[in-house]
């Protein structure tokens, strides 16, 4: 991703404004803030936010994208800018392999196998080996996209079961629950899930891909970022799953974090800038790239990976989907 540019993230409730080429963001209880749009490269706005057709004309001009988290933290939706880096060669191609079942179960089954691995990896690798075995031989066998992804799901509910036991009663998933979600668990992984599909959102649309044709996510569906979905797949236990375990053992995560109700919960205020800020410090962090010989944040790894799908499709060169390999 563009290292000139950075992630703004809006915590609070506010309005963006317009000044001449800056974005002014105003708050009730606080300063206002003045940022030139040349240093934005994109917006997660976790909180109400108001802005008016004067910054969407600025931010479509310099290509910056507003994703939105609901309420309860799940993804709502994003103002994405009409220029795109999609190239129709790109799109042909990305189209072509989409519809080859073979291709397409090949790029599908790496997918859910990457996906599988890094959540053993961030949960506990002993304890899921066992499932993990299961699951590939599943994988091996499956001949479409569903029964790929209900393989995964076998796989996860064993993955949720060996979580919930290096984890404190209150925070316990007792299955994975949205919309709204069940308990304090389920609130945090939605929430950091939510989180991730909007940055890999950002990074699909740096590429010249197509957000909307997808291999293991149904592609004809409308008014869904299908390939978003594919790709969130393998980074969401590399935030989610790993900060939750992390978050826990270390006693950071408190009963005041969430706002519970009968049957449903939620980040707070509080808890929610706590996520948002562990998040945000996370995907800085960086690690030496075997491939690059470089150091890249967390950040770029997604856009990486998508770069990794389209040369697949343009070159032929072979898919390898992320995988935690420190």
């Amino acid at each position: 991703m563009p290292a000139a540019t950075r992630t703004y993230w809006l915590t609070s409730p506010c309005r963006i404004r317009r000044k001449d080429e800056s974005l002014v963001i105003e708050r009730d209880a606080a300063p206002s803030v003045h940022i030139p749009v040349t240093d934005v490269r994109d917006i997660v706005a976790c909180a109400e936010t108001d802005l008016n057709t004067s910054v969407v004309s600025l931010l479509n001009r310099h290509r910056i994208s507003v994703h939105l988290l609901s309420y309860y933290g799940d993804y709502a939706g994003s103002l994405l800018t009409a220029d795109t880096s999609t190239s129709g060669e790109t799109v042909l191609a990305q189209a072509a392999l989409a519809r080859d079942p073979q291709a397409s179960m090949a790029i599908a089954r790496s997918i859910v196998d990457a996906c599988a691995f890094n959540v053993r990896r961030v949960i506990d690798r002993k304890l899921l080996a066992r499932p993990y075995t299961v699951l590939q031989e599943s994988i091996r066998e499956a001949t479409t996209p569903l029964h790929l992804m209900g393989a995964e799901g076998t796989f996860r509910r064993s993955a949720w079961e060996v979580i919930d036991t290096k984890l404190p009663d209150w925070l316990q998933l007792n299955g994975r629950s949205r919309r709204p979600p069940k308990n304090a668990g389920n609130a945090f992984i939605s929430y950091v899930n939510g989180i991730i599909y909007a940055r890999v959102l950002t990074a699909v649309r740096l590429t010249p891909l197509h957000s909307g044709i997808a291999f293991l996510h149904s592609s004809m569906e409308r008014q869904r970022h299908s390939l978003v979905l594919d790709l969130a797949e393998m980074f969401k236990p590399l935030f989610a799953e790993r900060l939750l375990l992390r978050m826990a053992s270390r006693n950071q995560l408190k009963h005041h974090h969430f706002d519970r109700d009968t049957n449903q919960a939620m980040l707070s205020d509080t808890g929610r800038k706590l996520v948002v800020q562990t998040v945000r410090d996370e995907l800085a962090v960086t690690v030496t790239h075997r491939a690059l010989g470089r150091p890249v944040a967390y950040d770029e790894l997604l856009y990486l990976d998508a770069l990794a799908l389209t040369r697949h499709c343009l070159e032929g060169t072979l898919y390898k989907p992320f995988r935690i390999w420190w």
